[in-house]
């Protein structure tokens, strides 16, 4: 692993030469009593974790985005870049592993709702909401002593003991789904019949000027001040809608970026992989696939064109939003004093969502029903949008795949974290030594004195933490903390083994062929040559290996022709379609009655009167 550095921060002193400065101070003139008065108390950090939806892995200023994130990017030169860090190929998965530090076979999240096949349903580990067999980082926090606040997305269960109030949060304002709206409490039409929305577990109501980035944010500051009194330190969990479907963001954010996107998606892929590796991101030269789902820009018409560059303005406008608002919590905890006596963490969930909203009739008819899809309207209250493979190919640069897949690009996202006041986080780091979401919680832990809970918990078994803590790859050391222990992976078929600089992965289609490939992610990120038959004996150990992970999680192999996208549209239709089809059918059923019952009725008068 190379760990690379910028400039420190000027005016740090190094802890060992504090300590010389303070032993020294006390020979010269502090009696033993005036020595310990003068000792302060030790005090846990407080932690910051702000989770982005859907941003791929070079969405952010500092990993190679063009678009403005100035306030994410004050956070990555304060702390460390990790530019091998991974997490599941959607949200619910990846979720509860940032909430347990626990593999997602065993947390509950075998699969999501949205995604899974009727044939695994209430199987072990499919549960598809966290299950109650692990500890969350709100409740270890808690039990510690931690206030816990979570905003925003949740995604991982909506009954009353799921819900993030009964899962270790003191204050929670959350939503259960996938997505919503971001301009006003409305659910994603045909998925849901609501937005459901709650505060500390009861159904909730958004402001009128309600949007998302800004509420999750401020009702975050709220928390914090509501229980400031208390002197007690504070884990902030706020999980953004940006920049998951629907595609919205303030018309000045979107103005922006007016003058951006003429040149396509294949040049701002490649743009954005130069910038990659100017940063100290990615190789310099690296190789890159060109996704076989990536359309020609060339052969789009005008008006496919215009649509196309309005949605990515729109989605560049909702990453700035987004940043904006983390620059603004940041400015409040400095100006409350908290700021070098937290953690911060930023993440994104999973990988560049590729979906076409409009790719079949039925979704195209439904929607223009539903909203106002007039380009100019893109990204505008009222309106769908959606980035598509094109553009999720250039946010997921220099990577290939995306999201639900087990590519680098479903899977490698950006994460950074910083804790601006403690002396042996450097300012500027990059590792690129393996890391995993599971790694997140231990890592906190470990970072502020808190003890886990070692597989029990108030007094019954509970799933062990399976993450290991990042601190010493924070510290500078040198290579992984998985070292070349190997990591499993499975989603909805799509699979993976890590071990050491290799990756061993299968993708199913429509992503891939559901064949095995071997890649070393050390010289060959981008996935472009597969070793599997160059290095025989390797992908023989490593097939091995995934296997020993598949029968321990419990992994079960996907129907005959399943695909995310397909079953997706069909859980959509379960819930909301077919309800309607009928509600409609009623209707008409009911109409077609009335007709023939005045039809009847207007005939038998017509002959009582012959």
């Amino acid at each position: 692993m190379a760990v690379r550095w910028r400039t420190t921060r000027p005016g740090r002193i190094g802890a060992s030469r504090c300590a010389a400065i303070i032993a020294i101070a006390a020979l010269i003139g502090a009696s033993p009593v005036q020595a310990q008065l003068a000792k302060p108390a030790p005090r846990h950090p407080n932690i910051v974790i702000l989770l982005a939806d859907d941003w791929g892995f070079s969405d952010v200023g500092s990993f190679g985005a063009e678009f403005a994130t100035p306030n994410i990017d004050a956070l990555a030169y304060a702390g460390m870049r990790f530019s091998n860090f991974h997490v599941a190929g959607s949200c619910s998965p990846s979720r509860a592993m940032l909430q347990t530090g626990v593999m997602n076979h065993r947390n509950g999240l075998g699969n999501m709702p949205e995604t899974i096949p009727d044939e695994h349903r209430g199987k072990p580990g499919y549960d598809t909401v966290m299950n109650h067999r692990v500890v969350t980082i709100g409740e270890l926090l808690k039990a510690a002593g931690y206030r816990t606040y979570l905003t925003g997305k949740w995604h991982l269960g909506s009954d009353a003991t799921r819900l993030p109030h009964a899962r270790g949060y003191d204050r929670a304002f959350s939503l259960a789904d996938a997505g919503a709206d971001n301009f006003e409490q409305r659910p994603i039409e045909g998925m849901y019949d609501k937005a459901n929305w709650t505060e500390n577990g009861k159904p909730a109501t958004l402001p009128k000027d309600y949007y998302s980035s800004r509420f999750v944010v401020q009702r975050m500051i709220d928390y914090i001040e509501a229980d400031r009194k208390s002197g007690k330190p504070f884990l902030a969990s706020i999980n953004f809608l940006a920049n998951h479907i629907p595609v919205q963001a303030p018309d000045s954010d979107i103005a922006r970026y007016s003058a951006m996107y003429q040149g396509g998606w294949t040049a701002l892929r490649e743009a954005r992989a130069k910038r990659a590796a100017a940063l100290g991101i990615m190789p310099a030269g690296m190789p890159m696939v060109t996704m076989p789902t990536t359309p020609d820009w060339k052969k789009l018409d005008a008006d496919e064109r215009a649509a196309a560059i309005r949605v990515m303005q729109a989605y560049a406008g909702m990453a700035t939003a987004m940043d904006r608002e983390v620059g603004r919590l940041v400015a409040h905890l400095k100006a409350a004093g908290d700021y070098d006596n937290t953690i911060f963490v930023f993440l994104s969930d999973n990988g560049a969502e590729p979906t076409n909203p409009f790719s079949s009739l039925r979704n195209r008819l439904f929607l223009g029903m539903q909203y106002d899809l007039a380009t100019a309207n893109i990204g505008r209250p009222g309106s769908f949008s959606a980035i598509g493979p094109g553009w999720a190919s250039a946010a997921a640069s220099p990577l290939s795949g995306y999201k639900f897949s087990a590519t680098e690009g479903g899977l490698r996202v950006p994460l950074i974290i910083a804790w601006p006041g403690h002396a042996d986080i450097r300012a500027g780091g990059i590792s690129d030594g393996l890391a995993h979401v599971t790694d997140i919680l231990p890592t906190l832990t470990d970072l502020a004195g808190v003890a886990g809970h070692g597989g029990r918990w108030r007094g019954r078994a509970v799933e062990p933490v399976t993450g290991r803590s990042l601190v010493p790859m924070l510290m500078g050391g040198a290579g992984s903390v998985h070292g070349d222990a190997p990591l499993g992976y499975e989603l909805s078929g799509n699979a993976a083994l890590f071990r050491g600089d290799y990756k061993l992965v299968r993708n199913l289609p429509p992503t891939g062929d559901g064949e095995w490939r071997l890649f070393n992610l050390k010289t060959d990120p981008g996935e472009t040559r597969d070793l599997a038959a160059a290095e025989p004996d390797r992908f023989k150990t490593m097939m091995a290996d995934y296997r020993a992970y598949a029968k321990a999680n419990g992994v079960l192999d996907m129907p005959a022709g399943y695909t995310a996208d397909e079953q997706i549209n069909r859980y959509a239709f379960e819930q909301q379609g077919k309800p309607r089809l009928i509600r409609f059918g009623l209707w008409v059923g009911a109409f077609v009655l009335l007709v023939s019952g005045l039809i009847w009725g207007l005939r038998r008068r017509r002959r009582a009167r012959g």
